[in-house]
């Protein structure tokens, strides 16, 4: 196992990964896989926050209506978040990963109320930091809580893993016809709905430091995963990684 490439990175869940096998809820054995992988980043150096969405359980933005307000079907899709960030806390854990759930939502009994200097103190014990509850505020994703969190935290990358393999020009799941972009200009993603979250694309964050494209690939090994990185401007889609591998190699 090689120096890691970076010293803190970021790496963003979505709900939907945890469900594995299950069409709802924590496939134990996605997450324990992810402990396993997880584990050879931390050995390498390299400290890890992590931050999960909650859509195996609850998409706010898709059950507001009803009756049930915007505000409070954001707040249960945070909820879903801090869920499965308890679930990955203690499967990693119980993997021999040392882990702490930070939660930006008061929940005590649960989790340790987030804080920059409460997540700092276990970063510089080599314990993995799973923040949960994204930023506490509606109308605001887990993806934009991610490099929030990275910008606050001095993360040096940002890793997106997604059920989708890429991105497309519109919802592939709703349209059959949807085009898969190979690379699009940062102005691209932020201008049209090429990025389902615009306000996620950061130029502060998302980076591949003084790597070229060319040298990536040759690190890359080949699985379920998706990673977008800003590199002069544009943001490059690296399909089929897993990412884990990518920091340590």
């Amino acid at each position: 196992m090689g120096t890691p490439q970076y010293k803190r990175v970021l790496l963003k869940l979505s709900g939907e990964q945890l469900a594995g096998k299950y069409e709802f809820g924590v496939d134990p054995e996605i997450v324990a896989f992810l402990a396993a992988e997880v584990k050879k980043v931390v050995e390498s150096g390299c400290q890890v926050v992590m931050i999960v969405g909650g859509g195996n359980m609850v998409r706010g933005a898709e059950l507001a209506g009803n009756g049930i307000r915007r505000v409070t079907a954001d707040q249960m899709g945070m909820l879903s978040g801090l869920i499965n960030s308890m679930a990955m806390t203690d499967i990693f854990e119980a993997n021999g990963v040392k882990t702490r759930c930070l939660s930006n939502i008061f929940a005590l009994q649960v989790a340790e109320s987030y804080s920059y200097r409460l997540a700092e103190k276990h970063l510089q014990k080599d314990r993995v930091v799973i923040i949960a509850g994204g930023t506490a505020r509606p109308y605001v994703t887990h993806d934009t809580a991610a490099v929030s969190f990275a910008l606050e935290l001095d993360c040096e990358l940002v890793l997106k893993a997604s059920k989708v393999e890429g991105v497309y020009d519109k919802d592939p799941a709703k349209f059959p016809d949807a085009v898969k972009l190979d690379k699009v200009t940062f102005q691209e993603a932020v201008g049209d709905n090429s990025i389902k979250d615009p306000n996620s694309v950061s130029e502060n964050v998302i980076s591949i430091g003084n790597n070229s494209l060319n040298d990536v690939n040759i690190v890359l090994n080949t699985n379920s995963t998706v990673c977008l990185c800003l590199y002069n401007n544009k943001i490059y889609i690296l399909l089929h990684m897993l990412i884990i591998r990518f920091i340590v190699y």
